[in-house]
């Protein structure tokens, strides 16, 4: 082997694309899970799901706390072994082939593990000898990603002197040294404000338009929305729903929401009068919600039935609405 060459083990020909939906049909299916289940005990952290990520998606997984997301990826990447089903990643089983899998895949764990006492350069540079690539190989490339996370500035810093972004950064950046065709991220922006996420959401889409498959489960409403093609809705270890974010808003809820507050000693005797005025009302503690076609036509009926909200908002459908309305308000355990 060149010294040019990295050391990452060979996949079989990737398998040919499916004939079923359009685009699975288009484009070789990466992952497939068929009624994949993972027990601790008596606990069912994942209960038959099955899925399948054509090459080049971004897919979402978005659930509550315990709902089974990061277990999911954990079996993924071949380091949490399945109760039952079946599970292929790239057409190999992850658990009898799994280094080869491994050295395809890129990882960002929820909690940066980041060597802290190393500098920014060479947590990218050790890692890649980790997978057996060559310093020839790895020298430009780790320049390239540095560049990639906008770290080029900071390479000769150490790590623990970098903020939190910068540390999402390079953990993604150290992700990608051994060129991996599938990415999982698991909630890769949490605690970022919102300047570092939106820096983080354009590295992701550069990545998705230059064919990484990325795999992401998040917290975030307008994450999901903003990069996932599709994303499954997972609750107590079971999908509850599965399409792109505008189908699952069309599906699930309406086109717009009206969010009004009167009080709330008031809200839920409000919401009783005028439960007649969208498809859907909710009563909640601090607002009644409206689900309607036509927002600003169901607060002029309020209004013209003689109640006055202290606040009113007409917005939009979100994903948000959807996400409560398939797995509850009630805080997870």
């Amino acid at each position: 082997m060149s010294e040019t060459t990295p050391s990452v083990r060979s996949l079989p020909p990737e398998p040919a694309p499916r004939r079923g939906a359009a685009a699975a049909a288009e484009r070789p299916v990466v992952i497939r899970a068929e009624n994949l289940v993972k027990r601790y005990g008596d606990f069912t952290a994942v209960d038959g799901i099955s899925f399948e990520v054509p090459a080049g998606e971004s897919f979402g997984l978005l659930g509550p706390n315990g709902a089974g997301k990061s277990t999911t990826m954990r079996m993924i990447g071949g380091v949490s072994r399945r109760t039952g089903g079946r599970l292929e990643i790239m057409g190999l089983d992850p658990e009898e082939q799994g280094p080869v899998v491994r050295a395809h895949l890129g990882v960002v764990p929820q909690q940066d593990n980041l060597d802290e006492e190393l500098r920014v350069r060479d947590n990218l540079l050790i890692y890649g000898r980790y997978f057996g690539l060559p310093r020839a190989y790895l020298k430009p490339k780790v320049e390239q990603l540095l560049d990639f996370a906008q770290l080029s500035d900071k390479a000769n810093s150490r790590v623990d002197d970098l903020s939190g972004g910068m540390k999402r950064r390079l953990t993604i950046a150290r992700s990608l040294v051994n060129e991996p065709k599938i990415l999982l991220l698991d909630e890769p922006t949490t605690g970022l404000d919102p300047q570092a996420r939106h820096v983080l959401w354009d590295r992701l889409f550069r990545l998705k338009e230059q064919g990484v498959t990325l795999v992401l489960t998040t917290h975030h409403m307008d994450e999901a929305e903003q990069l996932c093609d599709r994303l499954i809705v997972v609750d107590e270890g079971r999908i509850m729903a599965e399409g792109s974010p505008a189908e699952l808003i069309r599906r699930y809820s309406t086109r717009e929401v009206v969010e009004l507050r009167f009080g709330a000693d008031r809200n839920a005797a409000v919401a009783q009068q005028i439960g007649d005025l969208g498809d859907r009302v909710e009563a909640l503690p601090d607002r009644v919600l409206i689900y309607a076609r036509d927002g600003e036509a169901v607060l002029e009926a309020v209004v013209a039935r003689g109640l006055s909200p202290v606040t009113s908002l007409v917005r939009r459908s979100s994903l948000e609405d959807v996400f409560l309305k398939l797995t509850g308000r009630s805080l997870a355990d």
